[in-house]
């Protein structure tokens, strides 16, 4: 539902018409706020709903005591893509970045200490990662309103957000990202689209491998691979292609990709079947 406001706020800024720029934000940030009632509702009946489904009592137990802690980053990621989608469309990047590497510290301390130290499980480990979230939200909030960069975006709240909320839900609705009669797009399209083709495969093998691994007793293992895949081989190699050697969003592509594969070939040596 957001991606629209993604072209849409490009748009805007595109055409100097930057205090449209913080209505979007707005806007979008209530419609997804919104969206996340009926979500809270699905969690705080998350036991009863996987017992219908034919889930054994103590595994639905477990699960609905980590959903618990999760509410509250539901309501997280409602703030936190209409910020995202804001900063990226005035090609304001590195703050985000460095939020989230000091907020994963943060969590990483949080999380051993609430759930080793505390000793809160589950429940312990869900909230802390709520807490996270929040905390990129809220700092990525007060660099907006802090920031000469966004002076002329950000002007501030305005009961203007809350006018025609119905049409602006109905838009980002909508599929536009299909036909275009603009060569330039076409052609950077035409260039990503066989790394497109491709990408299906491993977003598919991918969660299965992970959880054959998980239902083995495998979960630190495959943490360890998400981790060393995604931190230590995607986001530099994204980082050194895509910045240094400016291939952009082709080199994005093929990064994901290659942090699929990464844990399809690491779960399935013959030392881990």
């Amino acid at each position: 539902m957001g991606s629209t406001v993604k072209t849409l706020c490009g748009q805007t800024f595109g055409a100097s018409k930057y205090e449209m720029l913080g209505i979007y934000l707005q806007r979008l940030t209530i419609l997804l706020m919104l969206t996340g009632l009926p979500l809270t509702v699905i969690y705080i009946f998350s036991k009863p709903i996987l017992m219908l489904f034919g889930q054994s009592s103590t595994i639905a137990s477990a699960a609905a005591t980590y959903v618990y802690g999760l509410n509250p980053q539901n309501f997280a990621y409602a703030a936190n893509f209409p910020i995202q989608k804001f900063l990226q469309s005035q090609r304001i990047v590195a703050p985000t970045a460095y939020i989230s590497i000091a907020t994963l510290l943060v969590h990483l301390l949080l999380s051993w200490v609430v759930v080793y130290k505390i000793g809160l499980g589950l429940f312990g480990a869900s909230m802390v990662l709520s807490l996270s979230w929040w905390i990129i939200v809220l700092a990525q909030f007060i660099y907006i309103t802090k920031s000469e960069r966004c002076k002329h975006t950000w002007t501030g709240f305005t009961l203007e957000a809350f006018s025609g909320l119905p049409k602006f839900f109905k838009l980002c609705l909508e599929t536009r990202y299909v036909f275009t009669s603009g060569e330039t797009v076409a052609n950077a399209v035409s260039e990503l689209c066989p790394f497109l083709a491709i990408n299906p495969i491993p977003y598919e093998i991918q969660p299965v491998l992970s959880g054959v691994a998980v239902g083995c007793g495998w979960q630190k293992f495959v943490a360890y691979v998400n981790v060393g895949c995604y931190y230590i081989v995607g986001i530099p190699l994204g980082t050194l292609l895509g910045f240094q050697f400016k291939d952009g969003a082709k080199v994005e592509k093929v990064k994901k990709r290659l942090d699929k594969w990464e844990v399809k070939d690491v779960i399935t040596t013959p030392e881990n079947v």
